[in-house]
């Protein structure tokens, strides 16, 4: 029953990461029809906010050492435990959660920037042009971020291990990006569902021309849209770091998956995509037992596909899919 339970936990831990991602893959979908390859750069970009912040809150400077007294010797204290000796060793302790001040604005530019600059010029143009734009966009974050820190993966601890019975332990940041990713879901439908501009977002989702008829700026209202889904990527990827090194390919690996994870879900449909990230987080989970493997050697690595192809061929638009998106 441990093993059960654990995996259980590594399942929801597997796809709120993947629910998180799809629901902003869906959500600039849905409303700009835009199929966004660099959307696993954002989360990228916002992993490597985690490690900015952290380098930031690290630069120390040569103070003597007063453990040593046959000569003098220097050792590298962060500015931080110089100059707040109470409260400094914590902040960098907890500089992961805290990189969300340095995230969050920083990601909302990079989306606004983006749409500006780039996508708004590839709304009315076939998708294989919107895939080819996007994804050259991710290789060229992709190769900043290789150029800037390098090609090996940045390790950020945090914490320890979490009794959760006598015989279970999990890690506890685990724990928290599963609540965390709770927290911004619901955030997310709240949002859309229960405020003005969230209705607006809504009606221009289904119908663009019709909302603009009615005189509201709904062009406006998907860049901020855009911001907020690239913001939602940026935040996934915070607080994965400590879960998974931050390395220059980590986005691509997730794209892919979060790819699979909307199509089985259903294009343009919101529930559908979180629905499918936890499903599928599941079921990778489960594939991933040593019991399941001993009997379909590498079923873990294609379990995946082979979910999406079975619900392909039963249900052509998702689990959730809408009649017209994608028919074209």
């Amino acid at each position: 029953m441990d093993a059960i339970f654990l995996q259980i936990l590594n399942g929801l831990d597997k796809g709120a990461a993947y629910a998180l991602i799809a629901l902003g893959l869906t959500l600039v979908f849905g409303t700009l029809g835009i199929v966004n390859f660099a959307h696993g750069a954002l989360f990228m970009l916002g992993a490597f906010c985690a490690v900015t912040f952290n380098k930031l809150l690290l630069i120390s400077n040569k103070v003597l050492d007063p453990t040593v007294t046959m000569f003098k010797a220097y050792k590298e204290t962060p500015y931080l435990e110089i100059w707040f000796p109470d409260i400094g060793p914590t902040l960098i302790d907890y500089s992961v959660p805290l990189s969300m001040l340095l995230a969050i604005p920083v990601m909302l530019l990079i989306g606004f920037i983006l749409e500006r600059g780039l996508i708004k010029h590839f709304y009315n143009r076939p998708h294989a042009e919107q895939i080819l734009v996007t994804f050259g966009l991710a290789i060229v974050m992709q190769e900043l971020i290789k150029a800037i820190f390098g090609a090996n993966p940045v390790p950020a601890a945090v914490g320890d291990w979490f009794g959760l019975g006598e015989n279970v332990v999990y890690p506890w940041w685990r724990l928290i990006y599963l609540s965390f990713s709770g927290l911004i879901i619901f955030a997310v439908f709240a949002f859309l569902q229960f405020t003005t501009y969230g209705m607006v977002v809504r009606a221009g989702m289904r119908d663009r021309e019709t909302v603009g008829l009615l005189g509201i700026n709904i062009q406006k209202r998907f860049t901020i849209v855009f911001a907020l889904a690239t913001m939602i990527a940026g935040l996934a990827g915070v607080m994965y770091t400590p879960i998974l090194p931050p390395d220059y390919h980590m986005g691509m690996n997730f794209l892919v998956l979060s790819f699979v994870v909307v199509v089985v879900g259903g294009m343009g449909s919101l529930g559908g995509a979180v629905f499918a990230g936890f499903l599928l987080g599941m079921v990778q989970s489960f594939a991933s037992m040593t019991e399941v493997k001993e009997i379909l050697p590498g079923i873990d690595q294609v379990i995946i596909y082979l979910v999406a192809v079975v619900v392909l061929l039963v249900l052509p638009r998702g689990l959730m899919g809408r009649a017209g998106i994608m028919d074209e």
